[in-house]
């Protein structure tokens, strides 16, 4: 059976570093990947890849080719189609009432967060609102404060912790999960 993975990418098509959607399935392709989709313009690409990488070698491959290419750093958060169902399926936001100032997050790590982080844990200015956590992923409640948009989860997470994180919203993550499934 053949993997389809979901890559989620950080820092593409915010804070000045655009590239269409078109551009970044051509980059997936020259890399040797097949199947490429992707999914509305914040980096979510569908793929699978015939030499079987591992996530290590795929994702080391991918993120080489796009800072070679575009001029800057692309982290490449890998999932399989199977670890994004089972992170939708988990959904720790039941009972959470979402309000216009309440977004729901999920936070995708390379890195396994802190053993000793206490939940729920919340940012200094109390915005983000870490429930769940993973080994590859947090959950968080963001709230707008004072018309301020949401903050970072990295401070949650500490400044010892080695790893990337690119985020998106939980309804988003259910989108893109569907969108997967269709290929």
């Amino acid at each position: 059976m053949t993997t389809t993975w979901v890559a989620l990418l950080r820092a593409v098509n915010v804070g000045g570093r655009t590239v269409k959607m078109e551009r970044l399935r051509e980059l997936f392709a020259d890399v040797g990947l097949v199947d490429v989709r992707s999914y509305i313009q914040s980096g979510n690409v569908f793929f699978t890849d015939p030499a079987g990488l591992d996530r290590a070698e795929l994702g080391r491959r991918i993120e080489a080719h796009l800072a070679e290419a575009l001029g800057w750093p692309v982290p490449v958060l890998l999932r399989t189609v199977e670890e994004l169902a089972a992170v939708v399926e988990a959904d720790p936001f039941r009972g959470v009432e979402v309000t216009p100032d309440v977004r729901l997050l999920v936070a995708f790590l390379t890195e396994p967060p802190p053993a000793d982080l206490e939940l729920p844990a919340r940012t200094k200015r109390g915005d983000v609102e870490v429930i769940a956590v993973t080994d590859a992923e947090a959950f968080a409640v963001g709230r707008i404060i004072d018309g301020r948009p949401v903050g970072k989860l990295e401070p949650v997470l500490g400044k010892g912790w080695p790893g990337q994180v690119t985020a998106r919203f939980f309804h988003t993550t259910v989108k893109i999960l569907a969108a997967a499934r269709k290929g």
